[in-house]
């Protein structure tokens, strides 16, 4: 009875050990709301890679949940005055970190000169979720792929390249809604509708930090594992060109759920048409790489001829020259040809 009694009892000393030692992590997380960027900045500096920042926290908190990561200390940015605003002045729309997709999708000037942006606002999520995440906070979202977001305790197998891992395993895997093009190492879909549609527009990033400040295109902004993003800055504040006259912007999206899913392949597309003869464009493609993908073999095939179907029909085929799909995605590629098509014409 003695020895049958034991292993019960180690075993509960066990769990209560560990039941400590979790609340212990728990405790040790910090939670700081930052009055001011320098403030900001000083604790990215201190914390380095153990810090995170958080404002609306929609995607953050989802990644602490399942472990995906663990910081030490949270730096709230909601807290900073004057991060939130949408101006226009007479060279450029500028929009601070901390203006709501909700404010984006309300905003009159936005929607007058920007119409694209409004579409890509309107098409995130839900309501609630678009009152609560920021503009940085959506541009610097990760990888909704399953094989990064699965929890640790589901199994190794499940430590992928991008969590340091040796393997994509959506190579050999479900990768029914992961890349078809621009896929080296992570074959994972790019997820930011406000990305695609902001790099559509000629956008940039200003990022400030430790080192210095820097102001970049919004497509020099990612590479295939995430964001070019260092851990000791933050972004600011967004900047998008005032449109040349007779310009055409166009947003399409396609996704089961009309409601709340994340893009299965999405189009930015802005055409300048000067009588009836392409001037310029610019197509962005999303869902269907790791990054925002600039078709830009179908923009060069697009300027300087009249625009036809036939033409639509050819840049439509440049843009997804590269394409290499897996096993279960194959589907993306007509659906992709679909919408691009449809936003050169529209």
């Amino acid at each position: 009875m003695v020895r049958s009694a034991l292993p019960s009892k180690e075993k509960s000393y066990k769990t209560l050990l560990g039941d400590v030692q979790r609340r212990n992590e728990i405790e040790q997380l910090r939670h700081i709301n930052a009055r001011t960027i320098d403030e900001a900045l000083s604790l990215l500096a201190d914390y380095g890679e153990r810090a995170k920042i958080i404002a609306g926290s929609v995607d953050v908190i989802s990644l602490m949940k399942n472990k995906i990561i663990s910081p030490s200390i949270l730096v709230n940015v909601k807290s900073i005055p004057g991060l939130r605003y949408i101006k226009q002045d007479s060279e450029s729309l500028k929009i601070g970190a901390l203006a709501s997709i909700k404010d984006i999708s309300v905003s009159t000037v936005v929607r007058e000169r920007y119409n694209l942006l409004t579409e890509a606002a309107l098409s995130v999520a839900g309501p609630q979720i678009r009152n609560m995440a920021t503009i940085s906070g959506n541009l610097c979202q990760e990888t909704r792929c399953w094989y990064y977001r699965r929890p640790p305790v589901t199994g190794r197998i499940f430590f992928c390249l991008r969590k340091g891992g040796r393997a994509c395993y959506a190579l050999g895997g479900q990768n029914a809604y992961h890349a078809i093009i621009e896929a080296k190492k992570c074959h994972s879909a790019f997820p930011s509708d406000m990305a695609v549609a902001l790099t559509a527009l000629g956008a940039k990033v200003k990022i400030v930090g430790a080192a210095g400040d820097r102001t970049i295109p919004l497509e020099e902004f990612y590479n295939e594992f995430g964001t070019n993003l260092r851990p000791t800055e933050m972004i600011v504040e967004i900047q998008l060109p005032t449109p040349e006259s007779n310009t055409k912007q166009q947003y399409l999206k396609f996704r089961y759920r009309k409601s709340i899913d994340f893009a299965i392949s999405s189009v930015a597309a802005v055409i300048r048409i000067i009588k009836e003869t392409v001037s310029d464009a610019r197509i962005v493609l999303g869902g269907v790489a790791p990054t925002p993908y600039l078709a830009k073999q179908a923009e060069e095939v697009l300027k300087g001829k009249r625009l036809t179907q036939g033409l639509a029909e050819t840049a439509t085929k440049k843009a997804l020259a590269k394409v290499k799909p897996l096993s279960m995605n194959g589907y993306k590629v007509q659906l992709t040809e679909a919408l691009i098509k449809r936003a050169i014409l529209e």
